[in-house]
């Protein structure tokens, strides 16, 4: 998966696509499944949605954690912003998991695609290397769009197809 011109590390691509068989798993057992199984793998993936959506915004804190104990950076993204933003993914999957499991779903996959838009202008700040980045972001845009495709699709099966 890694050729040699890419500056990722294979076991970082390898555990990332691997994240998607959940995702990827359950869409299909939503769909296929026979009742109770459907809901309980629509159940697992909120909750996969979840934690994957919560990870995706610790990774700003991971990345921001180079920077305590130093003077702050006059830098409104590093010094504030991605600690408020790290959090916040967090906290929408939490109320995400609350409400009817479709729109649950919904609110994952949107949150998901809006991170990613916010991440492909802050990452700038977490990397020192322009082709890591470049290269980070090639998988994390398959990786984003491969998970909300399939928590939309699971979600679409629910509200339309077992309705």
């Amino acid at each position: 998966m890694n050729s040699s011109n890419n500056p990722i590390p294979s076991i970082v691509l390898k555990l990332g696509y691997a994240g998607l068989i959940p995702f990827v798993g359950l869409a299909l057992l939503v769909q296929l499944a026979p009742t109770p199984l459907n809901y309980l793998s629509a159940e697992s993936l909120a909750g996969y949605g979840a934690v994957i959506t919560s990870f995706m915004g610790a990774l700003h804190w991971g990345a921001s954690l180079h920077t305590l104990g130093k003077a702050p950076s006059g830098d409104r993204w590093v010094d504030r912003n991605a600690w408020i933003w790290g959090v916040i993914p967090a906290l929408v999957a939490w109320v995400a998991l609350h409400i009817y499991i479709p729109v649950g779903l919904l609110i994952m996959a949107s949150t998901l695609i809006i991170q990613r838009n916010i991440d492909q202008n802050t990452y700038q700040y977490y990397f020192s290397d322009e082709a890591a980045r470049l290269a980070f972001m090639v998988m994390r845009n398959r990786l984003t769009y491969v998970a909300a495709a399939c928590l939309t699709w699971a979600a679409i099966v629910i509200l339309f197809i077992q309705a």
